[in-house]
Protein backbone atom coordinates (compact mmCIF):
# COMPACT_ATOMS: atom_id res chain seq x y z
CA UNK A 1 0.00 0.00 0.00
CA UNK A 2 0.99 3.26 -0.55
CA UNK A 3 2.24 5.50 2.30
CA UNK A 4 3.09 8.86 0.41
CA UNK A 5 1.59 9.06 -2.86
CA UNK A 6 3.46 12.46 -3.67
CA UNK A 7 6.73 10.13 -4.08
CA UNK A 8 5.34 6.82 -4.39
CA UNK A 9 6.52 5.40 -1.18
CA UNK A 10 5.19 2.25 0.20
CA UNK A 11 4.47 0.88 3.60
CA UNK A 12 6.77 -1.99 2.59
CA UNK A 13 9.48 0.47 2.20
CA UNK A 14 9.05 2.18 5.54
CA UNK A 15 9.42 -0.78 7.30
CA UNK A 16 12.75 -1.93 6.02
CA UNK A 17 14.17 1.40 7.02
CA UNK A 18 12.50 0.95 10.39
CA UNK A 19 14.06 -2.50 10.48
CA UNK A 20 17.34 -0.88 9.04
CA UNK A 21 16.89 1.86 12.74
CA UNK A 22 14.93 4.75 11.52
CA UNK A 23 12.38 5.21 14.31
CA UNK A 24 11.13 8.75 13.38
CA UNK A 25 9.12 10.16 10.62
CA UNK A 26 12.09 13.01 10.07
CA UNK A 27 14.22 10.02 9.61
CA UNK A 28 12.24 8.40 7.28
CA UNK A 29 11.69 11.35 5.61
CA UNK A 30 16.05 11.66 5.32
CA UNK A 31 15.63 7.90 3.82
CA UNK A 32 12.87 8.59 1.27
CA UNK A 33 10.99 12.13 1.03
CA UNK A 34 7.84 10.33 2.45
CA UNK A 35 6.70 13.42 4.35
CA UNK A 36 8.40 16.31 3.15
CA UNK A 37 5.94 17.09 0.10
CA UNK A 38 2.39 17.62 1.42
CA UNK A 39 2.51 15.78 5.03
CA UNK A 40 -0.26 14.22 4.70
CA UNK A 41 1.52 10.75 5.02
CA UNK A 42 3.19 11.48 8.23
CA UNK A 43 0.57 10.60 11.05
CA UNK A 44 0.33 6.84 8.86
CA UNK A 45 4.65 6.82 9.20
CA UNK A 46 4.23 7.48 12.81
CA UNK A 47 1.27 4.95 12.88
CA UNK A 48 3.71 2.29 10.80
CA UNK A 49 6.43 2.98 12.96
CA UNK A 50 4.61 2.51 16.66
CA UNK A 51 5.44 3.47 20.10
CA UNK A 52 8.21 0.99 20.39
CA UNK A 53 11.42 1.08 21.66
CA UNK A 54 13.78 3.17 19.35
CA UNK A 55 17.36 1.75 19.29
CA UNK A 56 19.02 4.59 17.88
CA UNK A 57 17.31 6.48 20.12
CA UNK A 58 18.51 4.27 23.24
CA UNK A 59 21.93 4.15 21.92
CA UNK A 60 22.01 8.24 21.77
CA UNK A 61 20.74 8.43 25.68
CA UNK A 62 23.41 6.09 26.51
CA UNK A 63 25.80 8.36 24.81
CA UNK A 64 27.41 5.47 22.09
CA UNK A 65 27.61 7.79 18.72
CA UNK A 66 29.83 5.26 17.45
CA UNK A 67 26.85 2.90 17.29
CA UNK A 68 24.65 5.59 16.19
CA UNK A 69 26.57 6.00 13.33
CA UNK A 70 27.00 2.47 12.41
CA UNK A 71 22.83 2.52 12.72
CA UNK A 72 22.72 5.26 10.08
CA UNK A 73 25.20 4.05 7.72
CA UNK A 74 22.76 0.88 6.91
CA UNK A 75 19.98 3.71 5.93
CA UNK A 76 22.62 4.94 3.13
CA UNK A 77 22.64 1.61 1.11
CA UNK A 78 18.80 1.77 0.97
CA UNK A 79 18.99 5.03 -0.54
CA UNK A 80 21.77 4.56 -2.90
CA UNK A 81 19.70 1.16 -4.11
CA UNK A 82 16.89 3.65 -5.08
CA UNK A 83 14.41 3.30 -2.78
CA UNK A 84 14.39 7.00 -2.28
CA UNK A 85 14.60 9.68 -4.75
CA UNK A 86 17.21 12.26 -5.30
CA UNK A 87 16.45 15.43 -3.31
CA UNK A 88 15.60 17.92 -5.95
CA UNK A 89 18.38 20.77 -6.03
CA UNK A 90 16.65 24.54 -5.33
CA UNK A 91 16.94 26.83 -7.89
CA UNK A 92 18.56 29.74 -6.98
CA UNK A 93 16.44 32.98 -6.74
Amino acid sequence: MYVCSCFGITDKQVKEHAAAGACTPRQIASATKAGTDCGSCVRTIQGLLGRGACPRRELLEKGDGAAVLAADSRLVPAIAAGSAPEPALAEAA
